[in-house]
């Protein structure tokens, strides 16, 4: 692991730690009278929550994006193209998943090249020709060789589990208790609700931009069709825009995977999108063509 992603990692831990001792002193104090116990138990919940996304984060989002890992004869195809650019980047071949929904997407997670899973959805076979398909899978290789997929994985399990915290410190709003006594008290409360959905948004924000559009490049090159990326990419967001997985039933992937995916699949989300880590498609699709400008490849 890089000292970059070591870096960010820590920063994430401490974000997560920092917010679950203010959530744990506020509903001690307000609650119970006892903020001092409080802490130490969020101290605890961190330091559980921290282990298990570092160790458990792949397990983790293949649970929060609804993904089934298969084997290679319910999708041959998928697992040739999966194939065949793990021979060109010279890894193992990882695993393959496929997430049920109408969207054409694609993510990969785990903890490097030897242990690492790549997704795609159930309709990306349908929206996407051989060759576009390869070029997405360039792109998540990328991704496993350059080990970003660590940090995304860690990032993504890190934002659930603050998500899902601050839906528990809402519900507790919202049925009452407590003791009323303390001035302040429940002003406090709702401040510690709106500052766990945005320790949310800053580890959604541990992922560089800057990644995407490596693995971009990493994928163009490997595949050598950047033509073929910028093609899918361009039927992927086409199809994000009008059916995104937001919209789909309530077995959609978890918004906290948002930064995982190709193409963020959850568009019509305006804080989504306002924190989301995928730089634009004009910008991908401009620095592809200079790409294939560079390899001597028409980009159309």
């Amino acid at each position: 692991m890089s000292a970059t992603i070591y870096a960010k990692m820590t920063l994430l831990f401490f974000v997560l730690t920092a917010l679950l001792m203010v959530i744990g002193y506020v509903v001690g104090w307000y609650f119970f009278g006892d903020p001092i116990t409080f802490v130490g138990l969020a101290l605890v919940l961190a330091a559980a929550i921290n282990f298990v996304s570092y160790y458990y984060s792949d397990s983790l989002v293949l649970r929060m994006s609804r993904a089934k890992i298969i084997q290679e004869s319910e999708n041959p195809a998928l697992f040739r193209a999966v194939r065949n650019v793990a021979q060109k980047a010279n890894i193992p071949m990882p695993k393959v998943g496929i997430v049920d929904s109408p969207q054409p997407n694609a993510f990969a997670t785990g903890r490097g090249p030897n242990k690492a899973v790549v997704c795609a959805t159930s309709s990306i076979l349908q929206t996407l020709n051989p060759d576009e398909l390869e070029a997405v899978i360039g792109h998540e290789i990328g991704h496993v060789v350059h080990r970003d997929v660590l940090m995304s994985s860690v990032a993504a399990t890190l934002a659930g589990a603050i998500s899902y915290i601050g839906q528990i410190a809402m519900f507790s709003i919202w049925f009452g208790g407590g003791n009323r006594n303390r001035n302040g008290g429940s002003p406090l409360l709702i401040l510690a609700v709106i500052l766990v959905p945005l320790g949310a948004t800053f580890v959604r924000l541990g992922i560089s931009r800057d990644d995407e559009y490596t693995a971009d490049e990493y994928g163009a090159k490997l595949t050598r069709n950047p033509g073929g990326l910028v093609s899918a990419l361009q039927k992927i967001s086409a199809k994000a825009q009008t059916r995104p997985i937001a919209t789909q039933p309530k077995n959609a992937p978890s918004p906290a995977t948002a930064s995982l995916w190709i193409v963020n699949p959850f568009r019509g989300s305006t804080m989504v999108e306002l924190f989301s880590t995928h730089p634009s498609l004009a910008h991908r699709v401009e620095r592809l063509r200079q790409i294939g400008r560079e390899m001597n490849v028409y980009v159309p």
